[in-house]
């Protein structure tokens, strides 16, 4: 594990490092949407918006679903590298998108449409820095061999002398990967406003609802941890939302080469 990066007197948090790579990813995702969704705006100041709110919703999730850290850390929790719950991310990241959507008149789904494949992808690619730090967010011992059963000596929060844990933030980042990318393929095609949305509540639920059975969170009612009841209310929402968004007529896109002027002259 590398927890850090070290340049003579200057010492890099590779949580951070990935964390930034992660925005910058999200980023070129929106504004390629954006691009081909034919609107103009600044993508980059939402998705940097967006992820400030984020970090912060995540900090303050994880103080509310751990009160304990905050008990032996105090407000220092809160700046702490360690200890970021992705439903807290997620709502606070929603609500920042939610807020620059209708300034921006984009419309509220279509802006969270718009940005749900860059949500998935860039999601995918923090937790590579949850890895590489070795913060906890492993899974529970097991005895698979490499690369499916990992140790964590040296990690901020490391794993016992030769004892093997699930690597699941790889197995997010495979996930994430691979909605992310479903998601764009199906946000240019024509679609309801939306349904990427629903979409990505339904697929990235389930992912986080299946992996957390092999976490160390603890379970709280039903044999299911508090992500998992999450996740299970993060599907049913968006199944509603897909299930609203059939309803509604179809919107499609002139092609990026078809100027809109001369569209609405032949209209």
């Amino acid at each position: 594990m590398l927890p850090f990066l070290h340049f003579g007197p200057l010492t890099l948090p590779t949580f951070g490092l990935m964390l930034w790579l992660a925005a910058v990813a999200g980023a070129i995702v929106v504004d390629r949407a954006f691009h081909r969704a034919r609107i103009n705006a600044d993508a980059v100041s939402m998705v940097a918006f967006a992820v400030v709110a984020g970090i912060l919703g995540a900090k303050l999730w994880h103080v509310l679903d751990t009160p304990s850290d905050f008990r032996a850390l105090g407000w220092r929790v809160l700046w702490d590298s360690a200890g970021f719950a992705w439903y807290g991310g997620l709502t606070f990241g929603i609500a920042a998108l939610v807020y620059q959507g209708w300034r921006a008149k984009i419309g509220i789904l279509r802006t969270l449409d718009l940005a749900a494949p860059a949500a998935a992808i860039g999601y995918g690619i923090g937790r590579v820095g949850c890895f590489l730090s070795g913060d906890g967010c492993y899974g529970i011992a097991t005895n698979l061999p490499f690369p499916w059963g990992m140790s964590f000596p040296h990690g901020i929060e490391p794993t016992l002398p030769g004892v093997r844990v699930y690597p699941t933030p790889l197995y997010e980042l495979i996930a994430g990967l691979l909605i992310g990318w479903w998601l764009w393929r199906r946000g240019g095609k024509p679609h309801a406003t939306g349904v990427i949305l629903g979409h990505y509540l339904i697929l990235t639920g389930l992912a986080r609802f299946l992996v957390e059975f092999i976490r160390r969170n603890p379970k709280i009612l039903l044999g299911l941890s508090n992500a998992q009841l999450a996740s299970v209310g993060a599907m049913i929402a968006g199944a509603a939302l897909v299930a609203w968004a059939s309803s509604q007529p179809v919107e499609t896109e002139p092609p990026l080469d078809l100027p809109v002027e001369t569209e609405e002259k032949n209209a």
